[in-house]
């Protein structure tokens, strides 16, 4: 079946006034009946595809009483639903909650995650979290709490089953963020993560120099309905890749850090070396029973 026709925004604007409607205890017909349009119409705009004005949605936002945040947001989106890409730029650092992401990230089947300098977001442990957010220059103190807890939600999101293969750079694990215990306790969690039956780690030896992914991190989204999307997080930005030349350019860089890559169990191999190095008087048998 082919991929229908969507984009980040346009499911982005979805998904928002189809949690407003549910936020005001409303089915799609009483809102229908109330805006006084068919049900035709309705489904029409909340899928995208048009066929009402800013104000018309403007007086739907306003049924569903939206707080200003939101009816503001989905309001700019409307007019935008069709257009491909998205980069959202946050002024001084990202937002606490990466709203974008984890609505794509929800809805994924897969995901394949390329990382050169820490380990991902999606697979630190609480106090490397907070390793890197308390040597960020741009987060404030007070929203560190938040912020972490935002993160170890959007984790779960990998939890709904889909295949996530995580390609990591050797350096990233060499680098110590936090004691030795923190470093330590990474590597185990990355040990434990790669026994999860959807989760997939390979790691990229920095012995071979030059490679394919040197221009930078990035995460792609599959999808079962939508055609795929990057995922480009900067320092102060978010960038949605949606093109098809761009998609086809990432998916390049994919096979080839697949080739470049060791396999899955030499990853782990390295992993576990890396973990002894770390802590050598410190071994528990079961613990390393349990990872290897």
């Amino acid at each position: 079946m082919p991929k229908r026709i969507s984009t980040a925004r346009g499911r982005e604007f979805g998904a928002g006034v189809r949690a407003a409607i549910a936020g005001a205890e409303l089915t799609a017909h009483a809102v229908a009946e109330i805006l006084d349009w068919d049900q035709a119409k309705l489904s029409n705009v909340v899928n995208g595809k048009g066929g009402a004005s800013q104000l018309e949605v403007a007086a739907l936002l306003g049924v569903c009483r939206v707080g200003a945040a939101d009816f503001a947001h989905l309001l700019s989106l409307y007019p935008e639903t069709h257009i491909r890409g998205w980069w959202q730029q946050h002024g001084t650092c990202g937002p606490i909650w990466l709203r974008t992401l984890a609505e794509n990230l929800a809805v994924a089947k897969s995901l394949t995650g390329w990382h050169t300098h820490m380990v991902p977001l999606l697979l630190q442990t609480v106090d490397y979290m907070h390793e890197v957010l308390h040597a960020s220059s741009t987060v404030p103190v007070e929203e560190l709490q938040d912020r972490v807890k935002a993160q170890l939600a959007m984790q779960e999101l990998l939890r709904g089953g889909k295949k996530c293969t995580f390609f990591i750079h050797e350096l990233a694990l060499h680098l110590r963020v936090g004691g030795d215990e923190v470093h330590a306790g990474q590597l185990l969690h990355l040990l434990l993560m790669a026994k999860w039956s959807n989760v997939v780690i390979r790691i990229l030896p920095a012995a071979l120099g030059a490679h394919p992914g040197l221009a930078g991190p990035f995460t792609q989204l599959t999808f079962g309905k939508y055609e795929p999307l990057v995922w480009v997080g900067t320092e102060n930005s978010s960038l949605f890749a949606e093109a098809a030349d761009a998609i086809t350019g990432y998916e390049k860089v994919i096979r080839a850090l697949d080739e470049k890559s060791l396999d899955e169990d030499d990853s782990r191999k390295l992993i576990v070396r890396l973990y002894d190095a770390s802590c050598p008087a410190e071994h528990d048998a079961a613990m390393r029973r349990s990872v290897r």
